[in-house]
C-alpha cells in the first residue's frame, strides 16, 4: 500500500507529460482558497477568484441585500477581466516554456499580494471601504492572471478555482478514468476545503494581515519550485499548440 501511495505520488509531482504542474496547481488551489475566504470574511462577502459567484453578488447588492459590497465585489469583476486581457500577452510570450510560465506568473502574484498586504496593514478598513475596495481589486487581478495562465497550461482537471466540472467529473466518470486523474480531481476538491477552512480560521482568530501574509507565502512557495524545475529543458515545459 505504501509503495502503490509513493507511486501515485511520485506521477502527481512527476508527471510524464505536465512534470510538477499538477503538484504545482494544487497549491494554487490552496492559495485560491485562502484568498476566498479572505474575500468573503473581510471584503464585503465577495469573491475575488470564482466570478461566476461574483456576478451573483453583484445582481445580490444592486438589489439591495444586506451585508453585500457593490463596490469591491465591482472592483473584483472588473479587476479580474482586466487582467485576463492584460495577461494573454504575458502567456503567449512564455507558454513555450511552461515552467518559466508558471515561474513568472507566481511572481508577478507574489509582488500583488505583496501590494494587498501593505494596503491591508497602512490602511486598515472594513468591508465597503475604500482600503477594502483596492484590496479587493488587487487580489482579483492577481487571481485574473492566474486563470489566464492555467486556461493556457491546459492540465486535465486543476483549473485551481472553479472545482463544479471538476467534482461531477468524480462522480460521473467513477472507474472510468486512470488513478492519477481520479486522484488529481480528490485532490482538487480537498486543496479548495483546506484552503478556505485555514482561511477562515486566520480570518476569524487573527485578521486579514495574516491571512493574506500565508497566501503570499504559498505564491513564494510556487515561484520557488517552479523557478528549481526550469533551470533544465525538459519535456513537461515545452508548449504545445
Amino acid at each position: 500500500m505504501a509503495s502503490a501511495g509513493s507511486r501515485l505520488w511520485t506521477e502527481l509531482a512527476r508527471h510524464e507529460t505536465d512534470g510538477p504542474l499538477p503538484l504545482l496547481l494544487l497549491v494554487l488551489t490552496l492559495t485560491t482558497g485562502v484568498l476566498d475566504a479572505v474575500s468573503l470574511l473581510g471584503l464585503g462577502r465577495i469573491f475575488v477568484a470564482n466570478m461566476t459567484g461574483n456576478v451573483l453578488i453583484v445582481g445580490f447588492a444592486i438589489a439591495g441585500a444586506p451585508g453585500f459590497s457593490l463596490a469591491a465585489s465591482v472592483a473584483a469583476l472588473v479587476g479580474f477581466l482586466l487582467a485576463v486581457f492584460v495577461g494573454r500577452r504575458h502567456v503567449e510570450r512564455w507558454y513555450g516554456h511552461r515552467g518559466r510560465l508558471v515561474r513568472n506568473t507566481a511572481a508577478i502574484e507574489f509582488g500583488l499580494l505583496l501590494a494587498a498586504l501593505v494596503v491591508a496593514i497602512v490602511r486598515p478598513g472594513a468591508p465597503d471601504t475604500p482600503s477594502a475596495v483596492v484590496v479587493a481589486a488587487i487580489l482579483a487581478i492577481a487571481m485574473g492572471l492566474q486563470n489566464t495562465t492555467v486556461r493556457r497550461l491546459g492540465v486535465p482537471d486543476l483549473t485551481t478555482t472553479v472545482i463544479t466540472m471538476t467534482m461531477v467529473g468524480i462522480v460521473a466518470d467513477r472507474g472510468t478514468t486512470g488513478r492519477v486523474r481520479a486522484a488529481r480531481r480528490i485532490l482538487a476538491v480537498a486543496m479548495l476545503l483546506v484552503g478556505a477552512i485555514a482561511g477562515a480560521l486566520l480570518m476569524l482568530y487573527a485578521g486579514i494581515v495574516p491571512a493574506i501574509a500565508v497566501a503570499t507565502a504559498l505564491l513564494g512557495i510556487v515561484f520557488l519550485i517552479a523557478a528549481l524545475r526550469s533551470r533544465r529543458l525538459a519535456t513537461w515545459q515545452l508548449g504545445q499548440n
